[in-house]
């Protein structure tokens, strides 16, 4: 399927099918320092895109930037070429949910919600991070739910520890986001992340029985990925068979980090708050 983030596996695919898929993978202690460096590479792009958006830049502009500062710092773009996905970013606005391709012709305005979606492949590993900007002054509703699209991410982070369920991370993701009003989109899932973009196990957003419910094991690193609707939950696939958007054409936020599972709780690899100043 042609789709950038380990998506669609959807949730009406067999469980049989969902395990005959490669098996979760258990990080070394230098894996685990190599995706570290990777993962801080992507955090670095986004805190650096986060502070220099501004009204009349396209999303070519950013996807540019992105490329040229990941390969500064030593690594390649993990989405550029990936499945044939054409940018070094997913640039998603207002109402795309996802995958949005950068264009020279896509002007960012003052009020729009923009997402920004990236990974690095540095020394055999990747790190992958998403953001959500408000593009100068926005709608209260925008800001709603671009906060809250903020904090369904961490509920779903403080649930991570070594065995805990998958399932714990969806309920608390969908239970907040619900409690303020807000869908969850179902058709795109979080990730295993390490040596592959994409690895095993999917990571859902909302409670499912179609599934198995894995256990988390010190040594894991997931994407947590969740994407909040302010309308319907449903999406659709543009012309250019990677772009997402609501189907009823309401605002859509999503935020992401890379995850460690440690034996006591987790660590953020892509944690834009440690990036060197």
């Amino acid at each position: 399927m042609n789709i950038l983030n380990n998506l669609l596996f959807k949730p009406t695919q067999s469980p049989q099918a969902h395990q005959k898929r490669r098996g979760i993978e258990i990080k070394s202690k230098r894996e685990i320092e190599v995706m570290r460096q990777a993962s801080i590479i992507v955090a670095t792009v986004l805190k650096e895109i986060s502070e220099m958006v501004e009204p009349g830049m396209t999303t070519s502009d950013l996807d540019t930037y992105a490329d040229k500062r990941i390969r500064q710092m030593g690594a390649t773009p993990s989405f550029k070429g990936y499945h044939g996905f054409p940018g070094s970013i997913c640039s998603s606005l207002n109402n795309e949910v996802v995958h949005g391709i950068p264009n020279p012709k896509k002007v960012i305005r003052t009020g729009d919600v923009l997402k920004v979606d990236t990974g690095a492949y540095y020394q055999g590993f990747h790190g992958d991070s998403c953001i959500t900007i408000a593009v100068g002054e926005v709608t209260p509703e925008a800001a709603k739910l671009i906060r809250v699209a903020e904090e369904v991410l961490y509920k779903g982070i403080e649930q991570v520890k070594a065995g805990a369920y998958l399932l714990e991370i969806a309920g608390a993701i969908e239970d907040h986001a619900k409690a303020n009003g807000f869908s969850i989109v179902e058709d795109f899932t979080g990730h295993g992340v390490g040596r592959n973009l994409h690895e095993e196990p999917s990571v859902f957003n909302f409670r499912t029985r179609e599934i198995p419910n894995i256990k988390l094991r010190a040594g894991m690193t997931i994407a947590i990925e969740p994407i909040i609707n302010a309308g319907s939950k449903f999406t659709r696939i543009l012309s250019d068979r990677w772009t997402a958007v609501t189907v009823d054409n309401a605002l859509s936020a999503q935020f992401e980090h890379t995850v460690l599972v440690t034996t006591d709780g987790y660590e953020i690899l892509t944690d834009r708050t440690k990036v060197p100043t």
